[in-house]
């Protein structure tokens, strides 16, 4: 993007679509059925996964940064509870995401059928500990990317203090496992955004997944599905209120009315 269109896209953003009179721009207005609600609300997938291996391409909705600025400043004055549209169409696309999930996870269990219980158990072990290095190294270098050194190391010595576990779970692991079935239990399914981990991953490969746009594109659209879900309940409750306390209004009003004749 040219350092035209960067200034044209921040001016959009700041000022919305009526910032320099241009009356073709306001033929949509954000309330507009073909916008897509979630954008204006800073979560749509297509956004956050751009880039990704799982890039969505171009919403098939407007997506428009001025429309979002006209929305947040009408927001202010009306509630237009557009967050019950988002809501809906991310609890669509994680539904979808997690139908994926499941069907992998399957499908790598009936590959591993013949595997016992408990060495499955020990596998699950060396995965967790996987985990937990890959989550810590990538704080540890978000930490150090913003001038955190001290509180870098000491998570760094964390991360020393799990290889060490891993080390001695995989030992456990391997020395229960049948040879020939030892790659079976290589892989398995993240639960937050589908990729495939493996088993054997190495620190780099695994602080690039916990680190990653993907991983944490993800994780953002579901913590902002469980706003929304908050949301949506508060301000349908605050509904429900309002018209118990208008309704209970105009019985009182009646009633002061067969008073009076």
């Amino acid at each position: 993007m040219s350092a035209q269109a960067q200034m044209r896209a921040m001016l959009d953003q700041l000022m919305g679509t009526s910032r320099d009179g241009d009356s073709t721009r306001q033929r949509i207005k954000f309330s507009d059925e073909r916008v897509c609600k979630s954008h204006l609300l800073n979560c749509c997938p297509h956004d956050i996964l751009s880039g990704t291996r799982m890039d969505l391409g171009e919403c098939l909705k407007v997506h428009d940064l001025a429309l979002r600025a006209d929305y947040e400043i009408a927001s202010k004055q009306q509630d237009f509870f557009f967050e019950l549209d988002a809501m809906d169409h991310l609890k669509s696309f994680i539904a979808d995401c997690d139908r994926q999930t499941d069907v992998a996870k399957k499908s790598l269990a009936d590959s591993q059928k013949e595997i016992s219980a408990e060495v499955a158990a020990k596998a699950e072990k060396v995965h967790e500990l996987n985990e937990e290095i890959g989550k810590l190294l990538a704080k540890a270098e978000q930490l150090g990317a913003e001038g955190n050194v001290e509180e870098s190391q000491k998570v760094m010595d964390e991360v020393e203090k799990t290889r060490i576990r891993k080390r001695e779970a995989e030992e456990i692991y391997r020395s229960s496992m049948p040879a020939s079935s030892f790659q079976q239990q290589k892989l398995r399914v993240c639960e937050v955004c589908s990729a495939y981990l493996g088993l054997h991953d190495n620190d780099r490969r695994l602080a690039d997944h916990f680190g990653g746009k993907l991983h944490l594109g993800f994780i953002e659209i579901r913590e902002k599905l469980d706003e929304l879900k908050r949301i949506v309940a508060e301000k349908q409750e605050k509904r429900n209120q309002d018209r118990l306390k208008r309704r209970e209004e105009r019985d009182r009003e009646e009633r002061d009315k067969l008073k009076r004749r």
